[in-house]
C-alpha cells in the first residue's frame, strides 16, 4: 500500500509499521534496532562505533546511541504516517 519499515506487524488497513517494541529494543541494543527500521547501511555502521564508544567509554556514550536510535524510529513511523 505506500508504507514504509520492516513489515513486522500489520495494522487494521494492512498497512506494515515498525511496532512500539522497536523502542524498548534501542535501550539495549540500538544498531540492530536502526536496522529494524529499514536502515541497514546505517545500523551496519553505526555498530562498531556503538561497540567501540561502548568500551572506551565505558557506556557513557549510549544515550547518544539510544537518541539516535528514537529518532530514527519515530522519523520512520511519521514517514508510513504521511504515505497513508
Amino acid at each position: 500500500m505506500g508504507c514504509v519499515g520492516v513489515a513486522l506487524l500489520e495494522n487494521r488497513t494492512g498497512c506494515t509499521h515498525v511496532p512500539p517494541m522497536n523502542y524498548l529494543l534501542a535501550l539495549l541494543l540500538p544498531p540492530l534496532s536502526i536496522v529494524l527500521t529499514g536502515r541497514p547501511i546505517l545500523g551496519i555502521l553505526v555498530f562498531p562505533i556503538w561497540v567501540l564508544a561502548l568500551v572506551f567509554s565505558g557506556g557513557l556514550s549510549h544515550p547518544m546511541f539510544i537518541l539516535l536510535a528514537w529518532l530514527l524510529i519515530f522519523q520512520s513511523r511519521e514517514r508510513a504516517a504521511e504515505r497513508d
